[in-house]
């Protein structure tokens, strides 16, 4: 990306050597960058590329190492934040509560939210510069998954997970769930589960829809959190922190906005 190389050795054509690109965005070093472009591992704009030398423009080259999008050189950050439960996803709010921008208080650009997460909701949230980018992520043809992990009222059986694997029509049409599992159970009084922790995966992101969702099968939920959006996982991020998408997870997901 062009903000760990603003000194890229782009030529008056604007363009750069594709094995010098590769050793510059991280993929291995150049001798070894050439032995992929040898081995017809790598891929500039659906064609394969064995001629060292080959000269490429960093910014609109739709490039694959081993099948994996390399993303474009490109003055756009993309983060993903771990939202605090009780922030707003907007940039600004009228009645006066933490948002967005309160988190990213530091950062110089002008950040857009991609899609939003209910105030009692946390977990990650992706943010971008990237007009283009934010409106394909948050658009239904092309949303990737996102997991949520819910801590819900009562025992979730058997049962309800396959209640909700075979589909469930809200009032506003069917949602389809693609995996459902019971983590675990709280003990209540005299044994029984007082509460149950699922994960979900979906990949739309209609209003509420895991609390709906849960709600319809008869599981209020009382915490949820996304723990994951396509290959972006929320491990190792503290609540309120930001960090900046790897390549790979940049590169999958500009694949699945077909960026």
């Amino acid at each position: 990306m062009s903000e760990h190389h603003p000194d890229l050795p782009i030529g008056e054509d604007g363009l750069i050597r594709l094995q010098k690109l590769l050793a510059m965005s991280g993929v291995a070093s150049r001798r070894k960058c050439e032995e992929l472009m040898l081995e017809g591992r790598v891929e500039v704009d659906g064609e394969v590329v064995t001629r060292l030398g080959t000269k490429v423009d960093p910014r609109t080259a739709v490039i694959r190492v081993a099948g994996k999008r390399l993303p474009p050189v490109s003055p756009n950050v993309y983060l993903v934040l771990n939202k605090p439960r009780g922030v707003v996803s907007t940039m600004s709010d009228p009645e006066g509560r933490r948002t967005l921008s309160d988190l990213v208080a530091d950062r110089p650009e002008r950040l857009f939210h991609v899609g939003r997460l209910d105030t009692d909701t946390s977990g990650l949230l992706l943010l971008t510069n990237d007009g283009d980018f934010a409106h394909r992520m948050a658009h239904p043809s092309y949303e990737v998954d996102k997991t949520y992990v819910a801590e819900v009222e009562g025992e979730v059986r058997k049962a309800t997970v396959g209640r909700l694997l075979e589909g469930v029509t809200l009032e506003d049409g069917p949602v389809t769930v693609s995996q459902a599992r019971l983590v675990g159970t709280t003990p209540g009084r005299g044994g029984r589960p007082e509460r149950s922790i699922v994960e979900l995966v979906i990949h739309e992101g209609r209003n509420r829809i895991v609390r709906r969702l849960l709600d319809h099968v008869g599981h209020p939920v009382r915490r949820l959190t996304r723990t994951a959006i396509g290959p972006v996982q929320l491990q190792g991020l503290g609540v309120g922190e930001l960090r900046e998408l790897t390549r790979e997870e940049l590169g999958t997901l500009l694949d699945s906005a077909q960026m």
